[in-house]
């Protein structure tokens, strides 16, 4: 009888085991339009730019978890003031992008930026490329730029990026995200009551707050895989291949990425890389979006 249980315990867990959304169904060569990137299995991620009138460098911005395009669009103007093009898409599962909610899988993630990244440099030759990843964005970049064939651009923009490893959370923290995640997959958790300010610009966040398209309720299967990112960023930073000149910045409010987390991965960067930091002592997670932020954006 104790044998029957555990075996039903395990089919049991093993059918809430977490889930990661589905991808396209057809073949397709990367492209990128005026409003989408069709990745090759055939997804339309939305995708918005913000055009300089004669550009003289692109940037391709990556937004965090929960988050969309949107993300970029009190910094992007200035940008293209200043003759920089900005390109910004709606990874899987967020914004309008296809299967909301879901967690793409990090593999997934990487090999979209990585056309991304193609499209756009045949897209405009000859101007400089720059990829730039906030938060969970960022943390897609490390991975994708620590692969066996790293896409080519001509440098790195790490915003706030997570690297939040399990190694620096707490053990409860750790055993609450396996358990959910591989028995109540499908549960959704929020952030209230954590306490947590993720910017000093009140007003953004009351509008971040009411936007649909940003994910209030997150699934624990979700929370799991960002974990799983996270430590594979942490090591990625010590693992890129000759990449190109970094430039890292985050705060020392920062309630989301613990700063001693950004250290390290800081550190790592820079034993092996053109490296820049900036610590900004005012700068909270959405460094971009902050009071001042347009101190950063320069």
């Amino acid at each position: 009888m104790a044998r029957l249980a555990v075996l039903l315990l395990c089919v049991i867990l093993a059918a809430c085991a977490p889930v990661t959304a589905p991808q396209g169904l057809t073949d397709s060569a990367p492209a990128v339009s005026n409003d989408s990137f069709i990745t090759r299995d055939g997804l339309a991620l939305p995708l918005r730019q913000w055009n300089a009138a004669a550009p003289r460098a692109v940037i391709l911005a990556l937004h965090g978890m929960n988050d969309y395009s949107n993300a970029f669009a009190l910094p992007a103007p200035y940008w293209a003031g200043q003759g920089i093009t900005t390109y910004a898409y709606d990874q899987r599962g967020f914004g309008r992008a296809p299967q909301t909610g879901l967690w793409p899988g990090e593999a997934v993630m990487d090999r979209d930026l990585a056309d991304c990244i193609a499209a756009i440099r045949s897209r405009h030759p000859g101007l400089p490329l720059f990829v730039l990843g906030e938060s969970m964005g960022g943390a897609v970049v490390l991975t994708t730029f620590a692969q066996e064939r790293p896409p080519r651009v001509d440098g790195i923009i790490l915003v706030s990026p997570a690297v939040w490893s399990r190694a620096d959370m707490p053990f409860y923290y750790r055993a609450a995200m396996w358990f959910t995640a591989h028995t109540v997959p499908w549960m959704t958790v929020t952030g209230r009551g954590l306490k947590i300010w993720p910017s000093d610009n009140i007003d953004m966040l009351r509008k971040f707050s009411r936007d649909p398209l940003v994910i209030k309720a997150t699934r624990t299967d979700a929370i799991w895989g960002l974990a799983n990112l996270m430590d594979d960023a942490r090591v990625a930073a010590s693992a890129l291949k000759d990449p190109p000149p970094i430039l890292m910045l985050h705060g020392d409010k920062d309630q989301v990425i613990p700063p001693a987390s950004a250290a390290v991965s800081a550190k790592a960067l820079a034993a092996h890389a053109d490296f820049t930091e900036h610590i900004y002592p005012k700068g909270y997670h959405m460094l971009l979006r902050d009071l001042h932020g347009p101190d950063y954006w320069k």
